[in-house]
């Protein structure tokens, strides 16, 4: 009886035990769940600042600073994260040579075009930023440990390295902004390099000549359709149809109400249609803005004569220019 008793008891304990080991087990698997959640800052970052702050660009192909030039130059060992977001929301309200910190990259790229971002997009870039380290091209650490009378830029990096996965596992919405920031930022590479180096005449001339092309050669690369359409087109071939005409609607709504715009995504057999804003800034007004404000005398006398019916000026910084249309195969 009692050698009944004392297994019985032994029984108990294990079974206890047990439950106890594998709720333990249980939330601590919840817990590295929680921790290894993607920060929203980071996919903010990739689709608002990677077109102009590549992290795999080269040296010669840059339009702007990667972003890890940026953290460096706004962060130093005695930073803290609501100083850091701070100076990141007053450059971006109001970038201009005087409050620059990062004078070589002025000097190289020009002043950053005025763009609008809504206050909460901005806060979650800048504290992303702040705890993690973030990709940089493999050039930056022996150009930036070269370059004299730099603060020490204290990296605050929490986790590993980002790498960016291949087309096979992206779901449809990160397949369509990779194919539209990858063409945005090949035709923004080369028409601000233009506009840098030659003025917005040459611009105008080379959107006339290179924009097709250079879309299509990177319809190529994505082996997808890639399509930029407008409610007020530049070039009649560009008219959106009642469909896209609905989806810019849609578009300037969320825009105008300061809204981070979400991509317009459908899903039709073995086809996925992609819609995603293309947007306004300063440098844009150049060749869009209002005549003889933005837009000078010279440039909107060359548009008029290589595109009689234009209809793209009037636009301000943050306005809905159009949208791209992508097509791609599951």
């Amino acid at each position: 009886m009692k050698t009944n008793l004392v297994i019985l008891l032994l029984s108990v304990f294990l079974l206890v035990s047990c439950n106890q080991t594998k709720k333990g087990e249980y939330t601590n698997i919840n817990d590295v769940i929680d921790n290894k959640q993607e920060h929203p800052g980071k996919k903010l970052m990739e689709t608002n600042c990677y077109v102009c702050h590549s992290p795999t660009a080269s040296m010669e192909d840059r339009i702007g600073p990667p972003m890890i030039a940026i953290k460096k130059h706004y962060i130093s060992s005695n930073t803290t994260k609501e100083e850091f977001i701070a100076d990141i929301q007053k450059w971006i309200l109001n970038p201009n040579e005087e409050d620059a910190k990062m004078f070589g990259a002025v000097k190289k790229f020009g002043v950053m075009p005025k763009t609008t971002y809504p206050e909460e997009t901005i806060n979650q870039i800048a504290d992303y930023m702040f705890d993690n380290d973030i990709e940089r091209p493999e050039w930056f650490e022996a150009h930036f440990n070269s370059e004299s009378g730099i603060g020490n830029g204290k990296g605050k990096g929490m986790q590993k390295r980002q790498t960016f996965v291949e087309d096979q596992g992206l779901t449809y919405k990160d397949r369509g902004l990779k194919y539209a920031l990858g063409t945005k930022a090949e035709l923004g590479k080369n028409l601000m390099g233009t506009i840098q180096k030659k003025g917005t005449l040459a611009a105008v001339e080379f959107c006339n000549i290179k924009a097709y092309p250079l879309t299509d050669s990177m319809s190529v690369v994505y082996h997808a359709n890639i399509k930029r359409v407008s409610d007020q087109p530049r070039n009649p071939e560009n008219q959106a149809n009642s469909k896209e005409l609905q989806h810019i609607a849609s578009f300037k709504k969320v825009i105008a109400n300061n809204q981070e715009p979400e991509p317009i995504i459908e899903d039709i057999e073995d086809v996925v249609n992609f819609y995603y804003p293309i947007t306004t800034n300063s440098m844009c007004l150049q060749c869009h803005g209002t005549p003889n404000k933005e837009l000078d005398n010279e440039a909107y006398k060359k548009i008029k004569m290589l595109y009689p019916k234009d209809m793209a000026i009037g636009y301000d910084v943050n306005q809905v220019r159009g949208i791209w249309n992508i097509s791609f195969e599951k």
